[in-house]
């Protein structure tokens, strides 16, 4: 006999694409109102049971062995045996490729490893330096420090010496600080960007050393 899947189930019945569920008829007792749900509700990044359109399909069980070519509606059959979903993982294959597998569990496990990558993934941000061309010994030891750190801590640092009125004039004066400093932290770091004037700065960029 085959049974409506309930009047809950109905009552959110939608068009195909709209991320709502819509109602199918299957056989009695084969899962609860709360698999059909599941089941129903359309996924945007796969088709999923009802949802796949092909007339047949390459069928990939829930252990990863291959079933072969089945009509659509035996494949999908096969996985509401096992409980299961019926998920096309290659559309544009001919036929498509659908796996047999637990889609929410599926779904669950690749939300944890993208969370987890993006939370050891290191955000590198650019640091900045400011030197003034007539920087005393005592200001540039505490500015070399910060560049060590910055440099340390994986970031890059954007190293400016400016100049205030006629002290453009001597930009080879900042041209030797940056030359300094590039060469104190050259084991620290590769020059990403060498020393250039630009209006009344010259900057130079220096990012931390790749580690294998």
């Amino acid at each position: 006999m085959r049974v409506p899947c309930g009047p809950a189930f109905f009552a959110s019945a939608g068009k195909p694409g709209t991320g709502q569920a819509r109602p199918v008829f299957l056989r009695e007792g084969d899962f609860s109102i709360h698999k059909l749900w599941r089941w129903q509700v359309i996924s945007r990044e796969h088709q999923i049971n009802d949802e796949i359109r092909a007339r047949e399909v390459r069928v990939v069980g829930a252990e990863g062995e291959q079933l072969g070519i089945k009509p659509f509606r035996e494949a999908l059959q096969l996985a509401i045996d096992l409980n299961l979903d019926l998920v096309n993982v290659a559309p544009t294959a001919k036929p498509p490729v659908c796996r047999i597998m637990d889609y929410g569990k599926f779904r669950y496990e690749t939300q944890k490893k993208e969370k987890e990558a993006r939370k050891n993934q290191k955000i590198v941000d650019t640091k900045e330096v400011w030197f003034r061309a007539n920087i005393d010994e005592n200001d540039y030891q505490t500015k070399f420090r910060n560049v060590v750190k910055f440099l340390g801590e994986g970031d890059k640092v954007k190293c400016s010496v400016r100049f205030r009125g006629r002290e453009i004039t001597h930009a080879s004066v900042g041209q030797k600080i940056l030359d300094r400093l590039a060469g104190e932290v050259a084991d620290l770091c590769v020059m990403e960007r060498v020393p250039k004037l630009e209006g009344r700065s010259m900057i130079m960029i220096l990012a931390p050393k790749p580690t294998n």
